[in-house]
């Protein structure tokens, strides 16, 4: 590609860069801005209330006359999950993805009623597309779903590689593996200009398990199980679920799936030939066969504890078809994602109250991860000797960890660049420098409303959790201005009434003093004044700060 006086490319991470999920980038050159994956993060204890974050509306919408495209590396919510919110902004956006990616976008936009919004454009492995004047190529890469790919891209600025998820698996059971050859051949004799890659697993040595190992321990658990395997995954791991139906079918046990995520995706994979169904197969929501339990292996949701999947609703009693039965064999064949731990340690210990055995990653070799670990990262920097490097997909730990690992493997340490969410970065053919922060703060999902929940709201959630609140209700009439009813207390998780009904009887007549000293008609002062005078009796009395609603009616 020709390099002109003016050939530049701007990277803007809006997610992915200092927590693990919310996957965006925008690359923006002089012909117009392709996005990078749209990725969502599930939200954490701080978040109450709250369903999903996505990445800056504002960031976005402030692009949208100049987006070129969208482009996917694989289909996990934390890299295409957004996308139905903020395509919303958008009429006839171009999605790139391959088969099994683009399968789930489109699901993923039939449930919001936006698939009109988008056109559907699939690639192929090794195959190109060119967006403005940027030309994006496919490398197929191993992880934990298929139809992965890195992005090897021809820009003004040099050639530019985008890792995506990826691992090295020497014999992967499905799929064509990570190839390195592929990575050296595009970046030929000269090496890459920029090399963007997953940082997930920097923290551990060697190599990541593979999966033929996995397949090898489960293999052993079917071999010993007495009664029903029960095995919990997550739901877009067909290479996994392609192991547990082949073993199910080598033993001569029938497959009962539950679980709506996971029905889909068995469905999308088998219908691309991505996924071959065993002969004995069954979805729980059409009936459970009558078989013995020595000849069954049940496939849900739930690897996570998740209160609504299946496991959790197995193990609690409220599954309609199923539950967890005394001698039955529980494999929870995934990673524990941090902040489910607590709700994963609770599932497991109810499942063994029921009187089964659990199986989990920290003590049985029954999950492989799909990011790279450091000798594979290593063999990344070997194949592509990339000048500059910027890490990402990682919390910020992992992404210093990452750049230390690039400068042993030869980039330069002042062309180790150490970015984070919302720090664009401009490169031209012989320079690059760094812009000033842009706002990329996420917008919050909560039921249909989308960024209406801040940290305002967050805050007084918070405070109705740890303080409770107090409505003050009172009447009062409009013409002579005397109270026709109340002061009403009404505590609502700040005290037991009954037993603080004595400080609630002072808090009225502080609400009295303040209807004394009010000027007539001056009802907004009133409830101000109610509100304030309330926060510091209680303050003092009980070294509580509750949320203060007073409800001044005039009629």
């Amino acid at each position: 590609m020709q390099h002109t006086t003016d050939s530049f490319l701007t990277i803007t991470p809006l997610g992915g860069l200092g927590e693990i999920g919310l996957n965006c980038q925008l690359w923006e050159t002089a012909s117009g801005v392709v996005m990078v994956d749209c990725g969502l993060m599930f939200p954490d204890d701080s978040h109450l209330g709250v369903d999903v974050l996505i990445p800056h509306f504002g960031a976005v919408s402030n692009i949208k006359d100049k987006l070129l495209g969208i482009v996917l590396t694989h289909g996990h919510e934390d890299h295409i999950g957004a996308l139905p919110w903020l395509v919303s902004q958008f009429k006839g956006t171009r999605i790139y993805g391959t088969r099994f990616t683009l399968a789930l976008v489109e699901h993923k936009m039939r449930e919001h009623d936006a698939l009109d919004k988008v056109e559907l454009c699939p690639v192929d492995e090794h195959s190109a597309i060119t967006l403005g004047d940027l030309v994006f190529h496919f490398i197929p890469v191993c992880h934990s779903i298929p139809d992965g790919v890195a992005l090897a891209v021809e820009t003004p600025i040099g050639k530019v590689i985008h890792s995506g998820d990826f691992k090295i698996d020497p014999e992967p059971l499905e799929g064509s593996g990570t190839n390195m050859a592929d990575f050296a051949a595009f970046a030929g004799a000269e090496g890459v200009r920029l090399l963007m890659a997953d940082s997930t697993n920097v923290e551990r040595d060697g190599t990541s398990l593979s999966e033929r190992q996995v397949k090898e321990a489960l293999r052993r658990v079917f071999q010993t199980a007495p009664k029903r395997i029960i095995i919990t995954l997550f739901s877009s791991h067909i290479h996994r679920i392609q192991e547990v139906f082949d073993l199910a079918a080598e033993m001569d046990r029938t497959v009962v799936i539950s679980g709506k995520s996971l029905a889909n995706n068995v469905e999308y994979a088998s219908e691309l030939g991505l996924l071959r169904i065993p002969p004995k197969f069954y979805n729980a929501h059409n009936g459970v066969p009558d078989v013995a339990d020595e000849r069954i292996v049940l496939v849900v949701t739930g690897a996570q504890g998740e209160p609504l999947s299946a496991l959790s609703r197995m193990a609690m009693g409220g599954h309609r078809q199923l539950s967890v039965h005394e001698g039955d064999t529980v494999l929870m064949s995934s990673r524990v994602i941090p902040g489910n731990a607590r709700a994963i340690s609770r599932l497991i210990n109810q499942m063994y109250r029921l009187g089964a055995e659990v199986y989990y990653e920290s003590v049985h070799a029954i999950h492989a991860s799909g990011h790279a670990h450091r000798d594979e990262l290593r063999q990344l920097f070997a194949a592509v000797r990339p000048q500059l490097f910027i890490p990402v997909h990682g919390e910020f730990r992992h992404l210093v960890k990452h750049c230390r690992l690039a400068h042993e493997c030869g980039v330069q340490q002042e062309n180790c660049i150490l970015l984070e969410d919302g720090h664009p970065i401009t490169f031209t053919p012989q320079s690059f420098s760094l812009l000033e922060p842009v706002s990329v703060e996420c917008t919050l999902v909560d039921g249909k409303g989308i960024g209406d929940v801040g940290h305002a709201v967050l805050k007084e959630r918070h405070i109705l959790g740890d303080e409770g609140m107090v409505i003050v209700d009172l009447v009062i009439d409009g013409e002579s201005g005397s109270i026709l009813h109340g002061p009403e207390m009404i505590s609502k998780g700040f005290v037991f009434e009954q037993r603080y009904r004595h400080v609630l009887e002072d808090a009225k007549c502080l609400v009295l003093d303040e209807f004394e000293v009010m000027r007539p008609g001056h009802y907004e002062r009133l409830q101000d004044g109610i509100r304030g005078s309330l926060r510091r009796f209680f303050r003092r009395v009980l070294e509580r700060d509750p949320i203060i609603v007073p409800v001044v009616t005039v009629v």
